[in-house]
């Protein structure tokens, strides 16, 4: 199993990803603005509207004119006057109206008025809208006819053909008709009829209504345009059909409303100049205002939802080919926008060419109830705040006004407030990281170096081979180095005292042992009983085992001495080596010897006679582990600058816990009982020593088919 190593630089990396904790505090705490933001917004609104509608209270002149006390309204006989902002011209050509168009009005048979024959929807219905501008108003009919009959031009009738009907009452109160009738396409006035609502009998041309009649494919199209001023709120309009050119039968007609009576009349919602001046100042207040009446129609608006934004944002400019513009343009700013929302520059708004609200709020207002509602427009782009309060006359509610403003100020702001802290975070995080990174590297390399300084200082053999630099840093690293390098010193010390202490105990023990040795040999000389003569005789074999324990002691370090002084030279590895192994077969004369090699002729750079040492030792444990009769295998095998050595014995294995320390200094694996020979564990070691001296890898380790030990040395040319 794979074991995962974390660094300290990781670990530090690890933990200074709690700092992302502070733009996310940042964050949520910037969303809680915004929500007290959006209280005050609301509040802020529900004020304005309160203002307004004060300065509305208990104005009747405002709304007598408007047809707003009324008890109830219809549909297509109440009619509205929208807010046009262009004067529309009079050609009969309906496409100055497509703005408007959607706010038509279908006129068909439940319209019907004066029914003289079965109505037929092919031979009569149409549509109306009338707008207001600057004082005019102006109607539009778009008039579904299969038969279009003008006037005659000999008829002094202006009934006896197709006819557009307007009954109003004008500025003084008093109840007018007015006919339109052309003989042909184009320019057209009203007739003014006379009072005996009996006959259509014209008494005068009135010029103050004009428009322009022209035929289309499906009928014909009328435009006209009066002034406001030439009557009051009262108005009818009507067309009558005429399909058959001589008897010129008027068949039915279609109206908003019966002109024949003044108790019949509809009405005609104008949005009011008085109260439009009133909002005219509110404009600049960054809100869009309405003012309704209690039947929910527009009386006056003034601003624009798509700039009523709530609050002013404030952007500074900068310049623009700076770097850290650069940088926060095209990185930064579309990396932080990856989690916020840009307000729309744009979006639908469904309230743009109202003529009447509806609403909660709206609702809430005419019942009495200030209130407010928050909605997404259509397109779900934008929040609309909408605030509502309601206008009193007579402690009766005539209206109510209705003040708008999106939150696109308060998300500007908001986002404003969060790149700011997004940049600071990001500056706390981005040094906060470096600076943690820059400390874990340091600290990580002090504490690498005082690992590389520990393991240079010891060798493989475990041997003390230079000191520690102890760190002058007054910190826990610089203790501990200083820690290491005293504990070091005094590990030297002790394994010199070590190292030193065979050959001062060799040296010791040699002039007692000769002492001993002499007046052994003394007493041998003189003729003593079987009992002492055995007795003086294994003293005799004690001090000989002893002489080679302290022959032996002295080796390792006499030979580490020899490496140090021995000079290089080039020598052939197959004659050293054969000659090594005719050697083995005359000294072990009862085992067999088999030299097996790939190479001709191999050189090696090092010390011949020390490598006869190094082969000995490992013959003479091989030797050792094997039967009388065992056969001992050399098997040379590479190139010159790669070969290897196996020297292979058969006998006993090797314990599976000891095959990596045998080559240690005082290991052995031998059994005491086995043998009478003094063995300290230092012929493999003394073999590793010259090994590495020449550059060689050595390993011990059983062999495949278990059948014995084999030995191998590795030498590569560098």
């Amino acid at each position: 199993m794979t074991k995962w190593r974390l660094g300290l630089r990781f670990k530090l990396l690890l933990f200074s990803s709690f700092l992302f904790a502070i733009p996310y505090l940042g964050y949520q705490y910037v969303w809680e603005l915004e929500a007290y933001l959006r209280i005050g917004q609301e509040q802020t609104m529900v004020g304005t509207a309160r203002s307004v509608a004060t300065a509305l209270h208990e104005r009747p002149k405002l709304f007598d004119v408007q047809s707003s006390f009324l008890s109830d309204v219809t549909p297509g006989t109440d009619l509205y006057a929208h807010k046009i902002t262009y004067p529309v011209q009079l050609d009969g050509d309906l496409s100055d109206w497509e703005d408007f168009r959607s706010l038509a009005i279908e006129y068909g048979e439940q319209n019907l008025i004066d029914i003289r024959q079965a109505y037929s929807p092919e031979s009569l219905q149409f549509r109306h809208l009338i707008g207001e501008y600057e004082g005019f108003l102006y109607a539009m009919f778009d008039v579904q006819d299969d038969n279009l009959v003008y006037r005659a031009r000999n008829s002094l009738r202006i009934d006896r053909n197709d006819f557009l009907e307007i009954a109003m009452i004008d500025a003084k109160g008093d109840f007018q008709r007015y006919i339109i009738a052309p003989m042909q396409e184009g320019w057209v006035n009203a007739y003014l009829l006379q009072q005996n609502q009996d006959n259509n009998q014209p008494e005068r041309l009135e010029t103050k209504i004009q428009g322009y009649w022209k035929p289309n494919e499906n009928g014909y199209a009328i435009e006209l345009r009066f002034p406001v001023s030439m009557m009051q709120s009262s108005i009818a309009f009507a067309i009558s059909d005429v399909d058959d050119a001589q008897s010129r039968f008027n068949k039915y007609s279609i109206g908003t409303a019966n002109p024949s009576s003044a108790d019949a009349l509809g009405t005609v919602l104008v949005p009011s100049p008085e109260i439009e001046s009133i909002l005219k100042g509110l404009q600049y207040s960054n809100a869009r205002v309405w003012v309704i009446d209690k039947h929910m129609r527009v009386l006056a608006r003034s601003g624009d939802i798509q700039r009523s934004e709530g609050f002013q944002s404030q952007t500074t400019e900068t310049d623009a080919t700076s770097g850290w513009q650069y940088l926060e343009q095209e990185w930064l700013l579309p990396l932080y926008y990856k989690i916020l929302t840009r307000p729309p520059n744009d979006f639908v708004d469904d309230l743009e060419n109202a003529f009447a609200l509806q609403g909660q709020e709206v609702d809430e207002a005419l019942d009495g109830t200030p209130s407010s509602l928050w909605r997404l427009s259509s397109d779900k782009k934008a929040v609309i705040l909408s605030a509502a309060h309601p206008i009193y006359i007579d402690e009766q509610v005539m209206g109510a006004v209705v003040v708008e403003q999106t939150t696109n100020g308060i998300r500007t702001l908001r986002n404003n407030a969060l790149e700011k802290q997004f940049h600071f975070f990001l500056a706390v995080i981005i040094l906060g990281t470096l600076a943690l990174f820059l400390l874990a590297s340091s600290i990580s390399s002090r504490i690498r170096k005082l690992r590389n300084d520990t393991e240079n200082a010891i060798d493989a053999s475990g041997k003390i081979v230079s000191d520690i630099q102890a760190s002058e840093t007054q910190d826990e690293i610089g203790d501990l180095s200083r820690s290491f390098k005293s504990v070091l010193g005094k590990l030297a010390q002790y394994n010199d005292y070590l190292e030193n202490m065979a050959s001062r105990l060799s040296h010791e023990l040699r002039t007692p042992v000769a002492i001993v040795n002499s007046s052994l040999d003394n007493l041998s000389l003189q003729t003593h009983s079987e009992d002492n003569q055995a007795y003086i005789d294994r003293a005799k074999q004690g001090i000989t085992r002893l002489s080679k324990i302290l022959s032996n002691m002295s080796e390792a370090t006499r030979l580490e001495q020899a490496i140090q002084s021995s000079e290089l030279e080039t020598f052939n590895t197959i004659d050293v080596l054969s000659g090594c192994v005719e050697g083995y077969r005359l000294a072990y004369a009862e085992r067999q010897f088999i030299l097996e090699s790939d190479v001709e002729e191999l050189s090696l750079m090092g010390a011949p006679e020390l490598f006869a040492q190094m082969l000995d030792k490992i013959v003479a444990n091989a030797v050792e582990f094997s039967a009388n009769d065992a056969t001992i295998r050399f098997a040379l095998k590479g190139n010159k600058q790669d070969f290897r050595i196996h020297i292979s014995n058969p006998g006993s294995l090797l314990p599976a816990n000891m095959q990596n320390e045998l080559l240690d200094s005082m290991i052995s694996v031998r059994k005491e009982q086995s043998t009478e020979q003094v063995h300290l564990g230092l012929g493999l070691y003394i073999a590793k020593m010259i090994a590495t001296f020449h550059g060689a890898a050595i390993n011990i380790e059983n062999q495949n088919d278990e059948s014995g030990v084999v030995v191998s040395l590795h030498f590569k040319s560098k």
